[in-house]
């Protein structure tokens, strides 16, 4: 039994339409897949992105040492998993984490100019600019003084108190006492050696004291006699002021000499002033000017100036490779 022409149609029809309905469904579900994994990838993406700022910052933050910074970015990652950053505040954030990283270079970079920069300048160096200073603010002093129409040396006169200018005084004076340094004779030179001398002794006004009040009877006793009575202890107390008495004025009847016996102290102070003495008189004898300075580099007064002006320019950069010279010549 044949079919009609119009019932082949209509099934030919219908096939196309199912044909094209299920391609539509593939089409949908495979539109669907790829919707939820471009999702999936988009979401993985944010997370990372979040996690390495978070990261970021952490590591800012321990760098720092600033507890309020890190409390901010906790906050931070708090409402970043409550609320998602969009690009913009992750564009914005990461802007600001590289302007940081940025600063601190250039502050790194800074504080390294500054060290090498101290490290050139040597003990001279920094005397020599440290003059210069106390220079400038005498002259800015002077200045502001003639603005104002004060006198400068009135103003600071004022500040000294008399006993502090009868002691100035009295120095001066001393200075202009002292200073002859010309070699007159053997007898002149001795003299200027003991008045040196007597400059650095100091009075010892304890022992001084100690020793007047036993002499005039105003100290306490220094024997005690537990047998004996009020008249043995008067009679010894009187003996002992005698004998201090005879001990501290010492006159030509006197016969005791040679008793006295100096303390550790005064012993010490001695030994000391006698190794300076020689100390001193070793290094006179060599007769070399400005040995405090180091090594010799002149044959004579004017070559020592001349070589003095030169190395407040060139020292700073010869200095390695004198030190180099030397170590080399040590070898």
């Amino acid at each position: 039994m044949s079919s009609s022409p119009e019932t082949t149609t209509r099934k030919v029809v219908h096939a196309v339409e199912n044909a094209v309905e299920g391609a539509g469904h593939a089409v949908a579900d495979a539109a669907n897949k790829g919707a939820r994994a471009a999702k999936d990838v988009a979401h993985a993406a944010e997370q990372y992105a979040d996690s390495m700022i978070t990261v970021e910052d952490a590591a800012e933050g321990s760098s720092n040492g600033t507890p309020e910074l890190e409390d901010k970015e906790m906050e931070g990652v708090e409402g970043a998993e409550g609320k998602k950053m969009t690009m913009k505040e992750r564009e914005a954030k990461l802007a600001q984490l590289r302007k940081k990283f940025a600063a601190s270079a250039r502050a790194n970079r800074e504080t390294l100019v500054q060290d090498s920069a101290k490290a050139k300048l040597n003990a001279r160096e920094m005397a020599r600019l440290e003059r210069q200073r106390k220079l400038a603010e005498v002259l800015r002093l002077k200045a502001d003084a003639e603005e104002r129409g004060e006198d400068i040396e009135r103003q600071k006169n004022w500040e000294w108190t008399i006993e502090d200018n009868d002691n100035w005084e009295k120095k001066l004076a001393w200075k202009k006492r002292r200073a002859d340094f010309e070699f007159h004779d053997d007898a002149h030179a001795a003299r200027r050696k003991y008045k040196k001398d007597l400059d650095l002794l100091e009075a010892d006004l304890e022992a001084y004291n100690r020793q007047k009040a036993l002499a005039t009877g105003g100290g306490p006793l220094t024997t005690f006699d537990a047998s004996g009575s009020s008249s043995a202890v008067q009679a010894m107390g009187s003996v002992e002021q005698r004998l201090a008495h005879e001990n501290l004025y010492r006159d030509s009847t006197t016969l005791l000499y040679g008793d006295n016996k100096p303390s550790e102290e005064a012993i010490d102070r001695v030994v000391s002033k006698i190794n300076k003495d020689i100390d001193k008189r070793g290094k006179f004898s060599r007769k070399r000017l400005n040995e405090a300075e180091g090594d010799i580099t002149y044959i004579n007064e004017q070559n020592r100036v001349f070589n003095k002006k030169i190395g407040r320019y060139y020292d700073k950069y010869t200095a390695e490779i004198r030190a180099s010279f030397e170590r080399g010549t040590a070898l």
